[in-house]
């Protein structure tokens, strides 16, 4: 990675890390949860984005609290990656491509892979990331991770639905050129799931399970696993690849990473989603506390998640009107009552409002910083 040079120069000669100026203010909103930061374990990642006189992206990284071995559950997150790996998955098949019909065994709608990104990023939906999962597989996803350098990121199962851990992946048959020849993935096998061996994998107090209280911490050792600062640079490597040694490119064509860039920062109602999908549903930064529009001029490519209680975020965050640019990631835990599986969390008035607080104040921060 070229720019962690500029990580061990800030840390040498002992610079002011941006991230404690905005998070140790008298904000309303944000001080409550910093002064509690083990409770609702914060973790955050900004970096700004210069350029330099000959025109080379300098990237300058800064985090605050975090911690790749303190786990925190990813919920849809870990989306982004699957996204891109079968886009990557896909360009190496023959007579394939992203816009190629396909039936997944036991249903007969047709779908693309580039609807089911698009539905990803737009609404994140998740029946469109199963269907991946189905593609792919967790042992492809987990070899590919420690081939990119993405360790330790892991995925163990499908998302909101039954048999989500199941090693048993169904078959997928393409249609190539739109015509009744087929082309099919055949079903196949996984590996069993291993336990993560990390921190915090056993959360609060007790959950929910079968409608009963089960007392005792939730165990999350065979969970996902999409650590921050991979997230984060995640959403590096795919906005800014130059920055980066080619053995950390992905190994997609440029039109194909633009196509899903574009499909990131779509809209719900630019997909053709009804008005139920407002401009923020699934973007929290800045504008995650509103069900206004969102400005055209400002662009946010991003991925979120959240469940159990875990509110996550990584995002590059735009405004091609004032010409500011930065990458901001951050996740929170608001589960008050310590009970996992209720649907008893703090979304709506801690979670998504720090989120939404966050990302206006590193926007003002960036402003201060154009002029």
């Amino acid at each position: 990675m070229k720019h962690i040079y500029i990580i061990f120069l800030i840390l040498l000669i002992g610079c002011e890390n941006p991230i404690e100026k905005v998070v140790n203010t008298d904000n309303d909103i944000i001080k409550p949860v910093i002064d509690s930061i083990n409770k609702y374990e914060v973790q955050i990642m900004y970096t700004q984005v210069d350029t330099s006189e000959s025109g080379e992206i300098i990237l300058k990284d800064y985090t605050y609290n975090v911690d790749k071995n303190a786990y925190f559950y990813p919920a849809s997150t870990i989306k982004l990656p699957i996204a891109i790996l079968a886009a990557e998955y896909i360009e190496k098949q023959e007579n394939i491509s992203l816009d190629t019909p396909y039936v997944i065994e036991g249903d007969s709608k047709k779908h693309t892979i580039a609807n089911d990104i698009e539905q990803i990023f737009t609404v994140s939906d998740n029946n469109a990331f199963n269907r991946l999962y189905e593609l792919l597989g967790r042992d492809y996803v987990n070899t590919r991770f420690r081939e990119s350098d993405l360790t330790p990121t892991r995925l163990a199962h499908r998302l909101s639905q039954r048999g989500a851990t199941s090693e048993t992946l169904k078959s997928l048959t393409f249609f190539p050129g739109y015509t009744a020849d087929l082309q099919a993935i055949q079903k196949k096998e996984d590996s069993p799931i291993q336990s993560l061996k990390i921190n915090k994998v056993h959360k609060g107090k007790g959950y929910i399970y079968e409608e009963a209280l089960v007392k005792k911490p939730m165990d999350f050792s065979k969970k996902n696993y999409f650590p921050l600062e991979k997230q984060h640079e995640m959403m590096q490597r795919l906005i800014y690849p130059e920055t980066f040694d080619n053995k950390d490119h992905f190994t997609i064509s440029n039109t194909t990473r633009e196509r899903i860039l574009k499909m990131m920062q779509t809209l719900p109602k630019d997909a053709g989603y009804d008005n139920y999908y407002y401009d923020s549903y699934v973007k929290f930064f800045m504008y995650g506390d509103s069900k206004k529009p969102i400005p055209k001029h400002m662009k946010i490519y991003n991925k979120v998640g959240y469940a159990y209680g875990t509110l996550t975020e990584t995002a590059f965050i735009e405004d091609t009107k004032n010409d500011i640019k930065f990458f901001l990631s951050a996740t929170i835990l608001v589960n008050k009552n310590e009970i996992f599986n209720d649907n008893v969390y703090e979304y709506d008035n801690i979670g998504i409002p720090f989120l939404s607080e966050l990302g206006r104040e590193f926007y003002k921060l960036e402003i201060s910083r154009k002029k």
